[in-house]
């Protein structure tokens, strides 16, 4: 987009664009989302960044109206597979907070000063701005959600000292922590009064467009492994829990399907409740929820692709905002593709880690990789790579290099290797093994399959492909 389409995104206040960009206004020193409901800044006042660490590093405080921080992810980010987009992955599941810059440019395989420059020219922000961005949004989330104490808020949400984390919130938002805890909206007061570590933090998960949270939680309900996971209520209003296996300790997470009632081409969120054993994993555990929803999802990019396709129009326009959920964890997905449920399931008995205080059914975290190393056969041969790090999963990991690590892995089928690639790697562009699929799906074939398998079709066959080129 250039900068005249973005002003008439501004003008028109187009949900579509949140998080996409952000505009800032010179003369008032805000900067907001596009559909910020104030009134439109005369273009020659107006700014456009890419990040809302691009805006705060250019002295602009975020907004008290539209709170532009809160707005879905960009999923530029989670499309592209360059050396910026696995960046931009990392630092949003944590890394920068836990390793630091020279951290995240090991994983790169770049030096940090090639990162920086990167991110620099793509994003108008360097990783540590990037990472302050995201730890102001998790304090403001704490502080406006929970009575934590405000010391406490400051080191869960990855600051070093309570001065920088005084100076940043100063900066981002023009308020003192207190300030900003008193500026929270009315509606989550009774909620921020109970809302304490053994109650868990109340979250309201943005996303953009529409959502079709009926299947995403069809597939959740389908797949779920008993002890770790499980759906509850019926059809509308379920309720998905699980645990997680954090950097800092362990995790419980309740996401409810209902919607937030907006229409049905708006965007909206869904509520979730988080109960951390250690409130440092807030970001981490978000982020991982986010990529397992595909919250940040841009449905309109989508649709508008798939719906030009003569067999997959009828399908986008039935289910428009159908989304190509993630995984919560990587190497447990991968395990799960390989071993199947009934196996994972006796692996969780085996060799999961009890949780101290059981949660209805939920019962262990499912095991880490070197806890099944000693397996044999195909699955020891997985879980090695990725307890020695010869395969890697994470967020920033080189998909073309995963997937060439899987290949190599005995045992290992095509059909197993797609799965991985498209769930744990959140790769949007996946074809079925031995089938053709058209070009014209690109880059979007792992949202094509899924409106093909939500309707029971299949892929299309060779001789339907000639057809459609012909």
């Amino acid at each position: 987009m250039d900068e005249e389409t973005r002003y008439g995104a501004v003008r028109s206040r187009d949900a579509r664009f949140d998080g996409e960009f952000f505009f800032a206004v010179e003369t008032t020193g805000i900067y907001c989302r596009p559909s910020c409901p104030a009134v439109t800044p005369k273009r020659e006042n107006v700014r456009f960044y890419a990040t809302a660490a691009a805006a705060q590093s250019s002295g602009f405080r975020a907004c008290r109206r539209c709170r532009p921080d809160a707005v879905p992810g960009s999923a530029e980010w989670n499309v592209r597979a360059d050396v910026v987009g696995r960046a931009m992955r990392m630092i949003g599941d944590g890394v920068v907070d836990r390793e630091g810059v020279a951290g995240l440019a090991v994983r790169l395989g770049y030096s940090a000063r090639q990162v920086q420059r990167q991110l620099t020219a793509e994003v108008g922000a360097g990783p540590v701005a990037l990472a302050r961005a995201q730890r102001a949004h998790t304090a403001r989330v704490l502080l406006q959600t929970t009575q934590l104490p405000i010391t406490e808020i400051a080191f869960a949400a990855g600051f070093a000292s309570v001065r920088q984390f005084n100076d940043t919130i100063r900066t981002v938002y023009a308020s003192t922590p207190t300030q900003l805890r008193e500026a929270a909206p009315r509606r989550g007061a009774a909620s921020r009064r109970a809302a304490t570590p053994s109650a868990g933090i109340p979250l309201r998960l943005a996303y953009r467009g529409p959502y079709q949270a009926a299947e995403v939680f069809d597939l959740l309900a389908a797949e779920a492994v008993a002890g770790v996971e499980e759906v509850t209520s019926g059809a509308g209003s379920r309720t998905y829990r699980r645990t997680l296996r954090l950097p800092y300790g362990t995790g419980i997470v309740a996401v409810g399907e209902r919607l937030s009632g907006a229409p049905a081409h708006a965007g909206g969120w869904l509520d979730a409740r988080l109960h951390l054993t250690d409130l440092r994993d807030l970001t981490t555990a978000v982020q991982r929820l986010r990529r397992l929803l595909d919250l940040d999802s841009d449905p309109y990019a989508v649709d508008e692709r798939l719906g030009a396709d003569k067999r997959l129009a009828p399908l986008v326009a039935a289910r428009p905002g159908l989304r190509s959920p993630g995984a919560a964890d990587p190497e447990e997905l991968a395990v799960r593709a390989l071993a199947g449920r009934d196996e994972a399931e006796r692996l969780v008995r085996a060799y999961g880690k009890l949780l101290d205080a059981p949660c209805g059914t939920l019962t262990h975290v499912f095991p880490e990789p070197a806890a099944l190393a000693e397996t044999g056969g195909a699955l020891g041969a997985l879980t090695t790579a990725l307890a020695d790090g010869s395969l890697r999963l994470d967020p920033g990991a080189d998909r073309e290099e995963a997937q060439t690590a899987l290949r190599a892995l005995p045992g290992m089928d095509p059909q197993t290797v797609a799965v991985i690639r498209t769930r744990a790697l959140g790769d949007p562009d996946v074809a079925p093994p031995h089938e053709n699929v058209p070009d014209a799906w690109r880059p979007w074939r792992s949202y094509a399959l899924h409106h093909l398998r939500a309707a029971g079709q299949t892929p299309p066959t060779t001789s339907e492909l000639e057809e459609h080129r012909s």
